[in-house]
């Protein structure tokens, strides 16, 4: 009977080819990085805020415009679950990027990396677990900047990294009740245009008529699609046609492309300590989701 459930898992998460599935998340997973080192081009000119709400704003039209939400009808307990998962989207977009501008992108990716990994840990309790956390632990004590030698990295940008990783494991825990119910693109769309709606009046008190600077259209166009549309549509195919361990086990590697992706397009150079802290987050999220997915497949085979 174990076998015969495995080989179904395989039968269900395999409607394409496996090398394909993976390149495409990894262009998923470089595609939003190289959007976050675009926005940052502009944080001189409109600030994080600025360009967290031009981000939002265009990334909630384009969504709004694919997947047409206003066709299918909602209830008004849909419509809370929707808000609340677009609060955490806003919420999680702009104390990222407030984080961005003040610390690398590396790192900024890898403290907000820790929100989705501390909500796996602690769903599961089990004692493998403490190990991961411990890890997780590790890099960001290694990340703070508590000696003189770490006194570049700025502290606000530390808090406002912290304050995007509860974020986001809001955005998934709420991000799981609205997609229960309703249809992923339109629950997408919708809270992206919540998101928009909070965030806007950051951006407008912050940046004011800057915001309409058609010169920094390009941009923020090619960040609103770099960040939002182009990967979440490669996410999605990505988990069609990959296990869950496996896809977990790759979405790892982020914070690595992040602080590539800041080398490479900000000339973010980091120290081997920062790149340390990195490694540690990896490790643990690669072993949460890797030793959780078996746990999990374990408990579900028969004996």
């Amino acid at each position: 009977m174990a076998e015969e459930v495995r080989g179904m898992s395989r039968r269900l998460t395999r409607p394409g080819p496996v090398t394909v599935a993976v390149l495409t998340l990894l262009v998923a997973m470089l595609s939003i990085q190289t959007g976050a080192s675009l926005a940052k081009r502009v944080f001189p000119v409109v600030g994080a805020s600025g360009a967290t709400a031009l981000r939002v704003f265009f990334a909630a039209l384009i969504l709004a415009a694919v997947f047409r939400p206003w066709r299918q009808r909602l209830t008004r307990k849909d419509l809370l679950s929707v808000a609340i998962y677009g609060a955490a989207l806003g919420g999680m977009n702009l104390t990222f990027y407030l984080a961005l501008e003040r610390i690398p992108l590396g790192i900024a990716v890898a403290i907000e990396f820790t929100g989705p990994l501390a909500l796996a840990i602690f769903s599961t309790r089990r004692a493998l677990d403490f190990v991961w956390a411990l890890l997780a632990v590790a890099g960001i004590l290694l990340i703070l900047p508590l000696s003189e030698t770490s006194r570049a990295l700025d502290w606000m940008g530390v808090f406002w990294a912290l304050v995007a990783a509860t974020c986001w494991a809001l955005y998934i825990l709420f991000g799981q009740r609205a997609g229960g119910s309703v249809h992923g693109g339109t629950a997408a769309s919708l809270g992206m245009v919540t998101a928009a709606l909070l965030v806007m009046p950051f951006g407008i008190a912050h940046a004011g008529t800057k915001l309409l600077d058609v010169t920094l259209l390009p941009i923020i166009l090619g960040v609103a699609v770099l960040s939002s549309a182009l990967p979440y549509s490669l996410e999605m195919y990505a988990l069609k046609a990959l296990p869950t361990r496996t896809f977990g086990i790759l979405m790892s590697v982020e914070p690595a492309l992040a602080a590539l992706s800041g080398l490479l397009l900000l000339d973010e150079r980091l120290s081997l300590r920062q790149w340390a802290a990195i490694g540690c987050i990896i490790l643990a999220s690669v072993g949460s989701s890797a030793t959780s997915r078996k746990a999990a497949e374990e408990k579900a085979a028969p004996a």
